[in-house]
Parts: structure tokens; C-alpha cells; sequence
């Protein structure tokens, strides 16, 4: 198993940590697992299985970025999809 880099990092905020890029499948995973406000509803689920199975080669790299960016939206989480200056 090996991280899926994203093509660009998604910010959130989340928790103590504040502001965060995420920048792979992994970090989802991590962020999503240790970090996420509620973890529960069908675009979190979603998110967390197709991160894993992007790590697993299932999945691209691109649907679990979007993956990830629709559960941050919906948790209320999402700062910006769009490429750091």
C-alpha cells in the first residue's frame, strides 16, 4: 500500500489543529479518522473508503480528492480545493 499524492492540497480547518492541508490519501485518512468534527453520514463513510481504497490502487488519486473536499463541505470544513500561491 502507498500514499496517493493529490494533484493540489485541499485546506481545512479542523479542530485545535486550525487550518490544514491535505495533500494524499493518507492525510484524508488520517484527518478524516483523528481529526474530523463528526464521523458519521454518507459522504464521511464515502470519503473514508475511497481513500482507502485509493491507498490500495481501487481508486484514483482524483476521486478520493474529491471524495474528501465533498466530505469536508458537508461537515462544514472546507476552506479551498484551489492550488497554494
Amino acid at each position: 500500500m502507498s500514499d496517493k499524492t493529490f494533484s493540489s492540497p485541499v485546506r481545512v480547518s479542523v479542530g485545535a489543529m486550525g487550518l490544514r492541508f491535505v495533500a494524499s490519501a493518507w492525510e484524508a485518512l488520517e484527518c478524516l479518522k483523528n481529526q474530523w468534527p463528526q464521523q458519521d453520514g454518507l459522504e464521511y463513510k464515502r470519503a473514508v473508503r475511497i481513500n482507502r481504497d485509493a491507498l490500495e490502487g481501487w481508486m484514483t488519486p482524483a476521486k478520493a480528492r474529491q471524495a474528501f473536499v465533498k466530505a469536508a463541505q458537508r461537515a462544514g470544513v472546507f476552506i479551498d480545493d484551489s492550488p497554494p500561491k
